[in-house]
């Protein structure tokens, strides 16, 4: 399978099965264009090929077509997928290896577009006790098997109103990881209006990485995230998110947004949150939920949505000390085949966990019972509905055996399916648009940095 797309003045092929990108120049482009869909490449190029492309001359397309049957031969063009055992994909017994901990299902933004129901996920405003906080410490050491790399995201709501009990959790985790041979890693997403100095200070010293959470220009924010009181949260947060990534070093941050059918000129968001210091790192996503939902990106809006990636990849090929999350794209190494397959690994490889000590497959699914998978106190675990969402794959989803990007996405969010379309075995096809489209934009700006075209 191969996929041609041009894009910031670049032709580029896509080898789906050998995962390697080839910068063209036009000719050649054109020509492997016509001949994408086929299994394999014919040992001559088809007269009907020479034919459509009458603007080259016969023996210009022969020597074209040489070169691209040697990248056959060499494994790098229209290779067979019989490399891979869609059996790898399939996980058995799964080590639990990372937990997003729920400590607070409570929030001072009242978010339009929230999830989470602007903090409780419709369950009542409480935040987890320090018990719960360390039954899910045990939880995750004792499913985690003889994996020693743990990683722990503290979540809300807004977690910074529990903060003794994050505190308390990273304490009791330290005390005991060399004991039962495991690191633990921490991530704490805030939305900011509760830091001071002091919680400052602590992020910094304890957390190995921190998300912030920022929509973009002030106007853009304040109409998406007011504070419970009705007032804007811009010019609240802004200072002191500049002043936690100021103290923060070198260690890991990112700015993290969200836009709606409200304001598909996102680039302005992401240029400007790069603006006020936090180029290190951006990631504006679109808002997801069914069609209904005033705020989610629907068909009506893709091909804007497209056309906005395309500005923003425009503004910033020539700003490489921008990091934005979602045109990050490894071409040299990337994940493992088998995370490449099967993807963040939700309700088997990484859970959620709420006050009440619930477990869930992530943060997206708190409060549907249908999908709850257990509970620290009575220890139960629903390891048939964990298996469910183990065989979660590009094999299993039906849809992406045929799309070029199946690799690079792994399927999709299975939350982000079953808001879409009810279940979590069904691709959201505007989110696999908004994806490829990504793709093809981190593709090409990592093709003109390299140097490979104008």
């Amino acid at each position: 399978m191969v996929h041609t797309f041009e894009n910031l003045g670049c032709y580029i092929a896509v080898d789906v099965n050998s995962g390697a990108v080839h910068v063209l120049d036009k000719m050649m482009f054109d020509l492997l264009r016509r001949i994408e869909n086929l299994p394999r490449m014919p040992e001559r190029c088809p007269d009907e090929v020479k034919s459509e492309l009458g603007e080259y001359a016969p023996e210009e397309l022969d020597e074209c077509w040489a070169e691209l049957l040697e990248l056959q031969e060499n494994g790098l063009l229209f290779e067979r997928d019989d490399y891979v055992n869609p059996a790898m994909a399939l996980v058995k017994n799964a080590p639990v290896k990372a937990l997003c901990l729920n400590v607070s299902h409570d929030c001072n933004l009242r978010c339009k577009y929230c999830f989470a129901s602007t903090g409780d996920f419709g369950l009542g405003r409480k935040t987890m006790s320090v018990e719960t906080a360390k039954r899910a410490i045990d939880f995750v050491i004792q499913r985690s098997g003889i994996r020693r790399n743990i990683e722990v995201d503290f979540f809300g709501g807004e977690p910074l109103m529990a903060m003794d009990t994050v505190k308390e959790t990273v304490k009791y985790a330290r005390s005991i990881e060399e004991e039962k041979g495991k690191r633990f890693r921490f991530t704490i997403t805030t939305n900011g209006v509760l830091l001071n100095e002091e919680n400052i200070a602590y992020i910094n010293e304890t957390m190995d990485n921190c998300v912030l959470s920022l929509d973009g220009r002030a106007c853009v924010n304040d109409a998406h995230r007011p504070t419970a009181n009705g007032k804007g949260s811009y010019d609240l947060i802004v200072p002191k998110f500049q002043k936690l990534v100021e103290k923060r070093g070198d260690k890991d941050f990112y700015l993290r947004g969200t836009f709606t059918r409200d304001n598909l000129d996102f680039a302005e968001d992401v240029l400007h949150i790069a603006s006020l210091g936090f180029e290190r790192g951006v990631s504006v996503e679109p808002a997801v939920g069914k069609p209904d939902d005033p705020f989610a990106i629907t068909e009506d809006e893709v091909e804007t949505v497209k056309a906005e990636y395309d500005t923003l990849a425009r503004a910033l090929v020539d700003h490489p000390e921008i990091n934005f999350f979602h045109f990050n794209v490894d071409l040299e190494q990337g994940p493992c085949v088998i995370k490449r397959m099967r993807g963040c690994g939700a309700g088997s490889e990484y859970v959620c966990i709420t006050p009440d000590g619930d477990i869930y497959p992530c943060h997206q699914f708190v409060g549907n019972e249908a999908f709850k998978l257990g509970n620290l106190y009575d220890e139960s675990f629903d390891l048939e509905l964990s298996a469910k969402f183990a065989g979660m794959n590009i094999y299993t989803r039906k849809e992406c055996g045929s799309c070029w990007a199946k690799f690079y996405c792994s399927g999709g969010c299975s939350a982000a399916n079953y808001n879409v379309n009810g279940d979590i075995t069904q691709p959201s096809h505007v989110g696999c648009e908004m994806e490829r489209k990504r793709l093809e934009c981190a593709i090409a700006i990592k093709a003109i940095r390299a140097g490979l075209a104008e």
